[in-house]
């Protein structure tokens, strides 16, 4: 084992001590952390050695990481330590698929940004312990750099074996469900695309709906969504240089392409029969398959449909009552005002941007309201609504929505997984599991 590696291993047994023997503000700022971490996941142990892992690099004690504040209270340590120490600071957790077992340790391929690095255990227990891993196997873990040429592991690792293209994208989904800000960490490239999907996404609604806020009955409100899809659709076509003025019989021609061949093939790839045979109609345009609102959206009496350049897009089915709510002269008389003001508070669907806007459209009726409800006579909406939806473990800055694009990898990935879902007619219950996917 290279003497680097294993310094690195006494470095950051160090670090760890450090972090867990600390009082004061570091302590209390491990304890916030590990609170706010541990209300997403299971709470057991590797979780929990996990949170302590990322809390290094992530945490914040005031302005510095628990790293910076390593480096300060230890300062004999040499230049080459110190520089060890701090590249610490772009380790990152990720879902790793083993291409290849090395001497010493892995190549491993980061399934969220399609990047390859070689990791290596940086002690013998370790090393003895992932022997038995094979090629194929997805690890979750989280990695820190040791060279400009390889990687250690940084804290434990979960072993999910070898996963097909269904379980696989389910586990994609979990990984983006409980680590929405680590899915790009090592591409920001990739991140910054996926916000500016967002942004892009906003303006198109804008464009297309006239405003950033509309209500619609459930079943009008689909149709609408659709064609917004089927516009978006062919804006991407024609950027793409595809005529979508041509029928796909038409294109299947130019190309010496049989109509049957074609059709096979998209069957192939699991497009709806009665899908593909519309898109060979020869005054039909190429079309989507349809994008469906949830049936209890498409049920509902009103959806209000938000968009915004970082939130992303929300339906809410009770925000016309909410604002009737807002809007009574006797709020407590309307009939499950209180539950669904409880509702607004607790469920997770419900965004610090909901509550904003609603704050701009009714300041004062939502303080009194929030002010009876929480029996809180001195809650004043301007100073304490942010640290009241935090403690509804809402957060204040917006997570990289679900409407955002995704690499071509990954969303190659899901289009195969329900392919492969629609083949072998899985239960249903694996079916939802992949809605939790990238969409």
């Amino acid at each position: 084992m290279d003497a680097i590696l294993e310094r690195s291993h006494e470095l950051k047994q160090a670090l760890v001590d450090f972090v867990l023997d600390a009082e004061g503000e570091l302590a209390q700022a491990l304890e916030t952390y590990a609170a706010t971490q541990l209300r997403r996941g299971s709470g057991d142990t590797t979780q929990q050695d996990l949170i302590v892992d990322r809390f290094i690099t992530e945490g914040k004690v005031g302005e510095q990481s628990p790293l910076e504040l390593f480096l300060e209270s230890h300062p004999n340590l040499t230049q080459s330590d110190r520089s060890l120490i701090d590249s610490w600071h772009h380790s990152f957790i990720g879902l790793f698929a083993i291409t290849e077992i090395l001497p010493d340790g892995f190549d491993l391929r980061n399934w969220l940004t399609d990047k390859h690095y070689i990791v290596k255990p940086n002690n013998i227990q370790t090393l003895q312990a992932i022997s038995r891993l094979k090629v194929g196997e997805i690890l979750l873990t989280r990695i820190s750099p040791v060279t400009d040429t390889y990687w250690m592991f940084s804290g434990p690792y979960t072993i999910m074996g070898k996963l097909g293209k269904p379980k696989l994208a389910v586990a994609i989904g979990n990984f983006k469900e409980n680590y929405k800000n680590n899915l790009y960490s090592d591409a920001p490239e990739l991140l910054e695309e996926a916000w500016q999907s967002v942004v892009q996404y906003h303006q198109q609604f804008i464009d297309f709906f006239g405003s950033d806020e509309i209500t619609l009955p459930g079943y009008q409100l689909n149709k609408k969504i659709a064609e917004f899809q089927e516009i978006i659709t062919e804006k991407r076509l024609a950027e793409a240089g595809i005529d979508t003025s041509k029928s796909l019989a038409e294109m299947a021609a130019e190309a010496g392409v049989e109509e049957e061949e074609m059709k096979a093939a998209a069957k192939e790839a699991g497009a709806d029969a009665n899908v593909v045979s519309q898109m060979f109609k020869g005054n039909s345009k190429m079309v989507m398959p349809k994008v469906d609102l949830p049936a209890e959206l498409k049920k509902a009496e009103q959806v209000t449909t938000f968009s915004h350049p970082r939130w992303g897009q929300m339906f809410l089915p009770t925000y016309s009552k909410m604002q009737t709510i807002l809007s009574a002269d006797d709020w407590q008389s309307v009939e499950g005002a209180e539950k669904l003001i409880r509702y607004y508070l607790e469920d997770k669907s419900i965004n610090a941007f909901i509550w904003h806007r609603l704050a701009d459209q009714y300041p004062t009726q939502l303080e009194k309201m929030l002010q009876k409800v929480l029996q809180r006579p001195e809650f004043s909406l301007a100073s304490d609504l942010d640290p009241l939806l935090e403690e509804f473990n809402k957060p204040i800055k917006p997570e990289l929505p679900d409407i955002a694009s995704v690499p071509i990898h990954l969303h190659n990935l899901f289009q195969e997984a329900v392919t492969e879902v629609n083949k072998t007619k899985t239960k249903s219950k694996v079916q939802k599991k992949l809605a939790k996917g990238f969409q």
